[in-house]
């Protein structure tokens, strides 16, 4: 069955499931960068279908630089995901941004080495602007959603993530230098998210949860593994309320300039782009050649 979702959702560490949500059917989708992570679910939330795919998939079985994140985009952009919110983990680098609070950041670091996230290469070569990382009208729509119907949940806003190579986590070296270049809190999968994102045109929003303060501040336990589970475990409740709330009230019709992000990135002249290429980016970017 063919379906035309536009509102996706992508979960961390700990959210595997959409379990708050009436699952209609779980997709295979096949994409010229191979399988993603996962099946990807569509559920129904009062009435708006949604493309839930778990990051690390099910059981946690992808590292975050393993992490099939050209598939993931692909495929939700193939169902027409136009409004896309990622949930994390992460830790907190300073000491307002506390264990069990959210954060919706809006701007954007990324010291990872080893992936590649673009969807330009060579034959097709394009630069799109990362200025706002984060698009700036769904995070505000999620944030005033969040405060109307949830206040008793904390969320803070214009904050910086850090997205760092893993699978291991920081130095206290590192964890101390992210801070002075003005990293509020530090995770291992955003960048790649967000500008595969901003290339398909996509809407791309996150939500993060606080779930440890990395290794920098002194008296308090230093994070591990079992750290963040247990803090997931216990935000999951939040995240499964919050959700369902900020799908339904988000404006959908609503067209901002993320869904023309490539409009002039692109370089290459059109005759010499292959059809190869072509045919795999077509759904990104027929509009521009066709």
């Amino acid at each position: 069955m063919t379906y035309r979702v536009e509102i996706g959702v992508i979960g961390g560490s700990g959210l595997y499931s959409f379990s708050s949500a009436n699952v209609v059917d779980e997709v295979d989708i096949d994409t010229p960068f191979g399988k993603t992570s996962d099946k990807i679910t569509i559920v129904d939330v009062d009435g708006r279908k949604v493309a839930f795919l778990p990051r690390h998939g099910r059981g946690h079985i992808y590292t975050p630089t393993k992490i099939p994140m050209k598939a993931n985009i692909w495929a939700l952009k193939f169902l027409g995901v136009r409004k896309l919110i990622g949930v994390s983990a992460v830790g907190s680098l300073r000491e307002d941004l506390k264990p069990m609070d959210f954060v919706i950041p809006s701007q954007l670091i990324d010291f990872t080495r080893w992936r590649e996230l673009t969807f330009f290469s060579t034959g097709l070569v394009g630069h799109v602007s990362m200025a706002d990382p984060f698009c700036i009208e769904l995070s505000k729509q999620i944030k005033d959603i969040a405060s109307k119907y949830l206040p008793d949940i904390t969320i803070h806003t214009n904050k910086t993530y850090i997205t760092i190579e893993g699978p291991q986590f920081s130095s206290r070296a590192e964890s101390n230098l992210f801070r002075q270049w003005g990293a509020d809190v530090i995770g291992m999968t955003a960048a790649g998210e967000a500008k595969l994102s901003r290339e398909a045109e996509i809407c791309y929003s996150l939500i993060s949860m606080v779930t440890d303060y990395d290794c920098w501040y002194e008296g308090h336990e230093d994070v591990n593994a079992e750290m963040v589970m247990e803090y997931m475990r216990k935000n999951t409740d939040n995240i499964l309320k919050l959700l369902p709330i900020v799908i339904k009230n988000i404006d959908i019709s609503h067209k901002c300039s993320c869904e023309e992000a490539a409009k002039f990135a692109i370089v290459t002249s059109k005759d010499r782009i292959p059809q190869d290429i072509k045919r795999t980016l077509s759904i990104f970017y027929e509009k521009y050649w066709g």
